[in-house]
């Protein structure tokens, strides 16, 4: 299947039924995991290193994806033992059974440090209410008060409640290192935006890339603020990643994301993201003509209705272009009455 407009193929119309697998290339094994959510699949790679396999993440820590795994241990991956699971970014979709084929199938994790950090620090981090930071940064996107007093008095999202616990222990993967995988020696170049320190995996052997969450094909993926660092820009992170990838990727390569198809035209796929981002921060600017709050921010930035399973994402995605726009120096902000920022274009 081919987009007549930008190049980009899609060499597979349909993905891997569950418990099923598709060979993309010798010995890379495409398979698919279910998410309980509105993007309902994460893609995951198993590799094939000859006496056991390498997995390249992992899906999130539910009963339906455990038994999903053991369908596909003993199915398409021959019951060879999986020595190694490695986590292309920390979320739990990617990273949520790591720490279950470490204690339970005997595997060794390998992922960037910050991954692994970030992933151990939250399995711990369970809380019964939102804890006073939370609530201040939500007050600060101008979240309702309505909804805000309903969270505040309910359990919060916990990443335990997804993620098997980690045990200590892991491999580091590094920014320009190697490593090897199903026969291949594979690049190791990190991105950010959607993940710090996110991982992706370019074989010097053929035209593979494992690009996680990095680049994916038809959607791009969520870039959010969150309490634990209210004023950070993963806008900038994600633009700056999307540019230097840039100058990796070739029209041939194979790109085998962490959602949708694998598709080739990697380079057009690149280019549309940085200009998809670069729009949307137009149409932003634009937006804040008059003064708004991230809440207040949806429509010119998703340009569709956020209903409630999407609220959060949209939120935390609204606050990083805010947060973009005021700290390259496009907008202004200030505390309402309501104790919620309002950005304003500049000039």
């Amino acid at each position: 299947m081919m987009d007549g407009t930008t190049g980009i193929r899609t060499p597979w119309e349909t993905p891997p039924a569950p418990g099923e697998a598709v060979e993309v290339a010798q010995g890379v094994l495409w398979l698919r995991l279910p998410l309980p959510m509105k993007l309902d699949h994460v893609n995951v790679y198993a590799l094939d290193d000859g006496d056991g396999w390498t997995l390249v993440d992992s899906g999130m820590n539910t009963r339906r994806t455990r038994e999903t795994w053991e369908a596909l241990l003993s199915g398409p991956l021959g019951g060879k033992p999986v020595r190694r699971v490695v986590a292309t970014h920390h979320h739990p979709d990617h990273i949520g059974l790591a720490g279950w084929f470490q204690r339970e199938k005997g595997a060794e994790l390998l992922t960037t440090r910050t991954a692994w950090l970030f992933a151990r620090m939250l399995t711990l981090d369970e809380q019964d209410r939102p804890p006073p930071e939370t609530l201040a940064f939500w007050r600060r996107a101008g979240m309702a008060e309505d909804m805000l007093n309903e969270r505040a008095n309910e359990r919060p999202f916990n990443f335990a409640d997804i993620v098997w616990p980690m045990p200590l222990g892991f491999g580091r993967l590094t920014e320009g290192g190697t490593i090897r995988m199903g026969g291949r020696t594979w690049d190791i170049r990190c991105g950010g935006g959607h993940a710090p320190e996110h991982a992706t995996f370019w074989s010097r052997d053929d035209g593979l890339v494992l690009t996680g969450d990095q680049v994916i094909l038809s959607i791009s993926s969520n870039i959010g603020v969150y309490a634990t660092e209210p004023e950070a820009d993963p806008v900038a992170d994600w633009l700056a990643s999307c540019e230097r990838l840039s100058t990796y990727a070739r029209p041939d390569q194979l790109a085998l994301g962490g959602h949708k198809l694998p598709f080739t035209g990697l380079p057009m796929r690149l280019r549309q993201l940085i200009d998809n981002h670069h729009s949307a921060l137009e149409r932003l600017e634009r937006h804040l003509d008059t003064p708004r709050t991230a809440a207040e921010c949806f429509a010119p930035l998703f340009r569709r209705e956020i209903g409630p399973q999407e609220y959060g994402l949209a939120l935390v995605e609204a606050v990083a272009h805010l947060n973009h726009l005021h700290q390259t120096a496009r907008a202004v902000r200030r505390l309402n009455e309501s104790g919620a920022w309002e950005f304003s274009r500049v000039g």
